[in-house]
């Protein structure tokens, strides 16, 4: 995953009808040295003019940052670090990548942002090690500029801003784990943005972004910004099967909005058949609405996927027929009683043209994918961003 995730973070196209100006720049300062912070490198953009404006002191990162839903000594994790011995291998190992925390701020007359952040170093023969460390700035109307920083274990980025107060988003290299260690202002101070609805998505590679060619253009990214929501991103590549200590974790994790997005690695990566998935979905929204008995919920059924559609798995399910149970066992809850329920069957959201390999989305499905989640939230009722 960080492989392609990483080449995808390369690709210089934006998603269709998010405008902008781009501007990539290759960090113009390598080899300095913040005074007073020895070993430490800084990049950012190359052109300033003028006197140097005063930096800002060093603040704490924490109130700065988004989309974390558990830390582990410091560290944004994807899953209870007290509860990982009851996941599947896989699952711990994709909730060590910081997929979807990001920073989010004002600014107060600053023309720049310095994060300072420590990550991890690609292979000396990682083709892509020149482009590995990407930021990415945004602000309400889309991408604003994006930087490509030399690899440092420590360093510090400093990314110019636009004019006015924000609020602005910075979307870290998440494939390379950075930890964010200071957040400051230059000619100004910067302050955490407001808080906003906590929404947590669990699901499968999709969620997670794979085949977006930036972390700002998952599908997930993509319906938080549209609802105005915080975006809690718990996408597991290559799992999500409706493991119940999942199901738990969720119950336990404070939330204001949750969506259900699991079911196309059920036909495959572990075969279920009809009824084991129709009992799986039931219990899982059983056990998260322990947690969160009235928390507006959706479940997204599995999206199209050409290949599975009406070839059957190892137990002789279908996909057709997997998506099938899964939207029943929804369907049977909210008939229940659980108004705070909703179901967005996911089968005609996308068409072949929106998969770039045959079933995880390409940018312009996750954006369609994004969109169609977020007014299926308006919808119901959950959201009025």
């Amino acid at each position: 995953m960080s492989t392609r995730r990483a080449a995808q973070d390369a690709v210089e196209t934006e998603a269709a009808g998010e405008t902008g100006a781009t501007e990539a720049a290759v960090a113009g300062e390598t080899g300095a040295t913040v005074a007073g912070e020895r070993g430490v490198t800084v990049a950012g953009e190359t052109g300033r003019t003028g006197a140097e404006p005063a930096a800002g002191p060093w603040q704490d990162p924490g109130p700065f940052l988004r989309g974390v839903a558990w830390l582990d000594e410091g560290r944004p994790v994807r899953a209870d670090p007290c509860d990982t011995m009851r996941l599947p291998w896989d699952t711990g190992e994709r909730a060590s990548l910081p997929i979807g925390v990001r920073l989010e701020f004002t600014a107060q007359d600053a023309r720049a942002v310095e994060i300072r952040y420590r990550a991890t170093l690609p292979g000396p023969t990682d083709a892509l090690r020149d482009v590995a460390h990407g930021f990415a700035l945004w602000d309400r109307h889309g991408v604003v500029r994006e930087l490509y920083t030399e690899p440092a274990a420590e360093a510090v980025v400093r990314i110019e801003l636009p004019g006015g107060p924000g609020p602005f988003t910075v979307h870290p290299p998440e494939t390379q784990s950075p930890l964010i260690l200071g957040v400051r202002g230059i000619g100004g101070r910067v302050a955490p943005a407001p808080p906003a609805p906590r929404w947590v998505v669990h699901g499968d590679s999709i969620t997670e972004g794979w085949w977006s060619t930036r972390p700002a253009h998952g599908w997930p990214a993509v319906a938080g910004r549209s609802l105005g929501w915080d975006t809690v991103n718990l996408g597991y590549a290559g799992a999500a099967r409706g493991e119940l200590a999942t199901a738990e974790q969720l119950a336990a994790l404070p939330a204001d909005v949750l969506t259900l997005a699991f079911g196309t690695n059920c036909w495959s990566r572990v075969p279920f058949s009809v009824p084991l998935l129709y009992e799986t979905t039931r219990a899982f929204i059983e056990l998260v609405r322990q947690g969160h008995p009235r928390t507006p919920l959706l479940v997204l059924s599995p999206l199209l996927r050409p290949d599975a559609e009406r070839t059957p798995n190892k137990l002789g399910a279908t996909l057709g027929a997997l998506r099938d149970a899964m939207e029943r066992a929804t369907r049977d809850r909210i008939a229940a009683g659980d108004e705070r329920l909703t179901l967005l069957p996911g089968r005609d959201l996308l068409g072949p043209e929106h998969l770039e390999d045959g079933l995880h989305p390409n940018d312009s499905g996750h954006r369609t994918l994004g969109l169609a989640v977020a007014t299926a939230m308006r919808r119901a009722g959950f959201g009025t961003g």
